[in-house]
């Protein structure tokens, strides 16, 4: 593959990658039998290595190994669990470089955002390490005389994590780091197009667990398609699911999920909303939109989709967007100073083509960009635009750098803009007034999981608990006591 002969990309080397590579990770040891596809990079199309899917006799092989290593992981102590998981943490600082940069290449975000994203990954590590010690039961007052009620927290056994193209390597941690210092072993599909990342993260995981002479099959990982998706959806020895992807496809999972009374943790799809009040510093609010409409090119699922702007400072809000919006320098997301690289797919590029048609049959009015770039990946314009809060096209996400731009005139209006989509993920106000702050984050007030004030929609710490409402899914994962859901309760 051309990708190992640039010299720019001996990362891939450093990172055990091969112009072939097996693609599942089952019984501590790597294989493949499945159909054979080929990485490519979305900053240009081109190949960057091949990889062997595994197949259903594959994933039989590790589920039932991973099934049996679970007897193994949950029986030792909790603490000494996280110190497993420190360990993984220290060799993920070894690679974090390696890693974002082939975040960068392989799904197409810029490089610091891909460092980042690995960053993520090794907070969480540090995190689930203290909590590995932080387990904490209750003791409840009984009824009855001379005795007392307890709750304890045991392993569900075997958690699986299904993954998606846009946080190729995060998500995974912010689950699988809770997962196992809470006893479950981990069975992982990652996305489908980004299989270099999933085998890469893999091999660092797998060398912990071998120097430490624990089971590999503690963590067992797939690169595959939809039929090992469903295959983790419908198996019985996985008690908690956690997907995240769109909604349609979310719906589906849990729906298979909850048929054998199965735990699904989703997360789903995102049209967050930034409200920027009149008393606003508008400065530090364009800032604002711009990282998080822009940024990883407008497919995170916490993207600033809608723009709902009180109507005394619209237009001078809309000219300093738009000032700020031909700054934007779009290219290679490994060079520095790029700040929008390449959707992930061509077919992305293409649903953004006909999401432009769609919004301007719907009145759409295109204030900024629209349009794709002349080149050999997957770049598109980000793109402002002006249109009606009622628009149907507005309910949907449109996973790219497209801004919809609305006014209002009271805060209940602009607070019902928000509340009107079918999901729930991030939400954000701009303003300087506590009476307006504390409207916002109470019962009356934004529905979202995540209601934030003078900052973006994006960047969520991993102290608190992420995820959304409504068709976002109701999973929360990372911080506060997610952790509760990868365990069972036990009361006596």
């Amino acid at each position: 593959m051309g990708a190992f002969a640039n010299k720019e990309h001996q990362f891939l080397a450093e990172l055990g990658l091969a112009p072939r590579n097996p693609g599942s990770f089952a019984c501590g040891a790597w294989g493949g039998s499945g159909p054979v596809v080929t990485s490519t990079s979305p900053t240009n199309n081109q190949a960057i290595a091949e990889v062997v899917e595994a197949s259903m006799n594959d994933y039989e092989d590790g589920m039932s190994a991973c099934f049996d290593a679970a007897k193994t992981w949950m029986a030792i102590p909790a603490p000494k669990r996280g110190e497993i998981v420190r360990q993984i943490g220290d060799a993920l600082r070894a690679k974090l470089h390696h890693l974002g940069r082939l975040v960068s290449l392989e799904m197409g975000k810029i490089l610091p955002e891909g460092i980042g994203e690995v960053q993520e990954i090794i907070d969480m590590c540090d995190y689930a390490v203290g909590l590995s010690r932080q387990l904490n039961g209750s003791i409840i007052p009984s009824e009855r005389p001379n005795h007392m009620m307890m709750e304890v927290w045991n392993p569900l056994g075997v958690v699986g994590v299904i993954t998606a193209f846009n946080f190729p390597c995060a998500v995974l941690g912010w689950n699988a780091c809770i997962a196992l210092v809470c006893g479950n072993c981990v069975v992982w599909k990652g996305a489908p197009t980004t299989p270099l990342i999933t085998i890469a993260m893999t091999k660092i995981v797998a060398s912990v667990l071998e120097k430490n002479n624990l089971p590999g099959a503690i963590f067992t990982a797939f690169c595959g398609g939809t039929e090992i998706g469903q295959a983790i959806a419908l198996d019985t020895r996985i008690p908690l699911v956690s997907f995240t992807g769109s909604t349609r496809a979310g719906l589906m999972v849990q729906q298979q999920v909850n048929a054998r009374f199965g735990k699904c943790l989703l997360e789903l799809s995102g049209n967050n909303a930034i409200i920027v009040m009149d008393d606003a510093d508008i400065q530090l609010a364009v800032r604002s939109v711009l990282f998080a409409a822009v940024g990883t090119a407008g497919q995170r699922c916490t993207t600033c989709r809608r723009l709902i702007l009180h109507e005394s400072i619209y237009q001078t809000f809309l000219d300093q967007l738009v000032e700020v919006y031909k700054q934007v320098r779009i290219g290679d997301p490994l060079e520095k100073g790029t700040l929008l690289g390449p959707l992930h797919t061509p077919a992305s590029k293409e649903n953004f083509l006909k999401g432009i048609k769609t919004i301007k049959s719907q009145g759409g009015k295109i204030l900024f960009g629209g349009s794709a770039l002349e080149s050999e990946g997957n770049f598109v314009h980000p793109t402002i635009v002006e249109i009606s809060a009622s628009a149907p096209v507005v309910k949907e996400e449109l996973f790219g750098p497209v801004l919809y731009v609305m006014k209002f005139q009271t805060l209940k209006e602009a607070i019902e803009i928000n509340n009107s989509v079918p999901q729930g993920l991030s939400s954000s106000i701009f303003t300087k007034r506590p009476e307006i702050i504390f409207k916002w984050l109470g019962p009356h007030g934004s529905d979202c999981g995540i209601v934030n004030v003078n900052i973006p929609t994006n960047g969520a710490e991993i102290g608190g608990a992420f995820g959304g409402e409504k068709a976002t899914g109701g999973g929360r994962e990372a911080g506060s006591d997610s952790w509760k859901q990868y365990m069972r309760r036990s009361t006596w």
